[in-house]
């Protein structure tokens, strides 16, 4: 599970190792977080920068199976559309685009020796046409290509592998300490009235990565509280 220090990446981490999955955690940089995590629940991590294949490719090297990969990685990024440079939309396409294809890479050969695999990626409700950002078109964009990108994998890699995303609505994070009253707003007009916990998104990610959707591929699925039908701005 990549990006399993914290947040959505950590709570389905835990939901996972629950359901008796063998996991192995991942972190960009080998933070303290990171180690207490693997040591709280026994399990292995391993360390990498996605946007840095070689990195990646190290990292994966002594993995020989992996059943399932649930790509939690991703930035937050907030710019609006004039005042991004190209080093802005660069850095969230590094991250949130091109990091996954490394992993990705990597992991889909290992699952086709296996003749079997399930990969989930994370997308949001912001890669939709109706979620789409007003204020943050990189983070916007990059969502919407890696929807785009899982059903093009699925297309391909069928029908030993399977690939679907996930678009979480707000989700209570460490990022959601930044939110203003505007988005606070929008989060509370959602149907069910109330932010996304992380462990609520994790129970759609561990179900499509199981053998439990071995009939679902090529599909998004919208984990947000009825945000996009309420209306999101």
């Amino acid at each position: 599970i990549t990006g399993s220090s914290r947040g959505i990446g950590k709570a389905t981490a835990e939901l996972a190792f629950n359901y008796g999955a063998k996991v192995i955690l991942h972190g960009k940089t080998k933070i303290k977080e990171l180690e207490e995590f693997a040591k709280s629940i026994n399990v292995d991590f391993i360390v990498f920068d996605a946007t840095n294949k070689e990195e990646v490719r190290n990292a994966l090297l002594g993995i020989d199976k992996i059943d399932g990969l649930i790509n939690c990685i991703g930035i937050p990024k907030v710019v609006s559309f004039l005042d991004a440079t190209d080093e802005d939309w660069l850095e969230v396409y590094k991250t949130n685009v091109l990091g996954i294809v490394h992993v990705c890479q990597e992991v889909i050969p290992k699952m086709q020796k296996q003749n079997c695999g399930s990969i989930v990626n994370i997308a949001s409700v912001r890669g939709h046409d109706i979620g789409a950002s007003t204020f943050n078109s990189p983070y916007s964009a990059n969502k919407a290509a890696l929807k785009n990108l899982s059903v093009s994998l699925a297309k391909q890699f069928a029908p030993s592998i399977r690939v679907n995303s996930v678009s979480p609505g707000f989700t209570e994070t460490d990022f959601s300490k930044t939110w203003n009253e505007t988005i606070w707003k929008t989060v509370n007009n959602s149907l069910v009235g109330r932010v996304g916990q992380p462990h609520e998104i994790g129970e759609m990610l561990c179900f499509l990565v199981s053998d439990r959707a071995s009939f679902i591929t090529g599909q998004d699925f919208v984990v947000d509280g009825g945000l996009l039908a309420s209306g999101i701005k």
